[in-house]
């Protein structure tokens, strides 16, 4: 909480209209679009449904093939799961838990029509390849920057750099409002489209600007608008966002600093920021040599009150897609789902708490 996220709920709530696109939705967007240079901001009531937009606007047909990597959450697929798309799932890189850039072209067939990344942990994937990719074969590039916020690749916004993005604002993000998303718009093609879809199928937005003089139901959609009161808990941290990244930031730099040493004496690995990327402080894990050392490890924090967790499994392991899975093995993606840990991250983490978590986990890896 940054003070004043109840007095603006009060101030929502006083204003007469707590519905969608009310007074604290449009400083949302605008906060947006100003800060970053995105086009078109719209908040949504999820990062999912933001992604359900993109898969909508992008007009996926049965069939259509969507590429994007495995090692994610399920939202990333199943908005285009939804939309009778096939996903044909990319490997992460050795050094990071992104999409391997490398490995995308190979997996391109006359059936493609996206690329969807992930930047995982706010980290940014080799976007400059992958738009080149993109453009040689016409292809949707849509950034799923859920964790991405306040991050940059080579002085770029993550969010503004693919045709659309998408970003959570999950009670577990850095910038929150419980549940909420946002659809980004960088494509002028899609901005009239996304307004409809996200109320209902209908031109109703253009209706109260005053362009029409009446609205009804024009194409597809569905009700994607959130409250406005959670849009004024939003920008209550929004209006901090400065002071929040700087102390997730030094968060970051103190487990960065105290457990390097294991990474160099090869107990551990600890995240790699690549030179193209910023780090926004999301997210700070470990990555184990095996799945035996991650369960260890997490048991042994547990005993100490430490709750430590893995992270994502294998999509194309999963139960719901494994049968549909053209059969590649993808070892980084695996080592990720069965190596990789997270450490406590929040914004009130104190520091006796991040040295306790620290010593442990030296103490767990050299006497082990």
């Amino acid at each position: 909480m940054t003070g004043k996220e109840t007095e603006y709920i009060r101030q929502s709530v006083e204003s007469g209209k707590i519905s969608g696109d009310g007074i604290f939705t449009k400083k949302s967007h605008e906060f947006f679009e100003q800060k970053y240079g995105f086009k078109k901001c719209l908040l949504t009531t999820s990062c999912t449904d933001a992604l359900e937009m993109a898969a909508l606007l992008i007009d996926l047909k049965p069939d259509d093939e969507v590429i994007m990597p495995s090692y994610t959450f399920v939202s990333t697929s199943n908005a285009f799961v939804l939309r009778g798309a096939k996903i044909i799932f990319a490997d992460s890189e050795k050094e990071t838990p992104n999409i391997d850039a490398d490995k995308i072209e190979e997996l391109i067939t006359e059936k493609t029509k996206a690329i969807v990344v992930v930047h995982y942990a706010g980290m940014a994937c080799d976007m400059d390849k992958i738009m080149a990719i993109a453009e040689k074969y016409n292809l949707f590039v849509i950034e799923d920057a859920a964790q991405a916020v306040d991050s940059f690749y080579n002085g770029k916004p993550l969010g503004s750099i693919g045709h659309l993005a998408t970003f959570s604002f999950h009670e577990t993000k850095n910038i929150i409002s419980g549940e909420g998303g946002m659809l980004i718009i960088n494509d002028d093609r899609f901005i009239k489209r996304a307004e409809i879809i996200r109320e209902k199928g209908t031109n109703r937005s253009a209706f109260f600007r005053g362009e029409i003089d009446k609205y009804g139901w024009v194409d597809i959609g569905s009700s994607f608008l959130p409250s406005d009161i959670i849009a004024a808990f939003l920008f209550a941290q929004l209006e901090n966002l400065d002071d929040i990244q700087k102390r997730r930031k030094y968060i970051w730099n103190k487990y960065y600093q105290g457990l390097k040493e294991l990474d160099e004496k090869g107990f551990v690995k600890i995240p790699k920021t690549p030179n193209y990327a910023t780090n926004n402080a999301h997210m700070f894990y470990l990555v184990c040599k095996n799945i035996e050392e991650r369960s260890a490890l997490i048991s042994h924090l547990k005993e100490n009150n430490i709750n430590a967790v893995f992270h994502y499994l294998s999509l194309h392991k999963s139960p719901f897609y494994q049968d549909k899975h053209d059969g590649k093995e993808l070892p980084n993606c695996d080592k990720y789902a069965n190596c990789l840990v997270r450490l406590p991250f929040y914004y009130e983490l104190t520091e006796e708490q991040i040295d306790k978590i620290i010593k442990i986990i030296i103490e767990f890896c050299t006497k082990k």
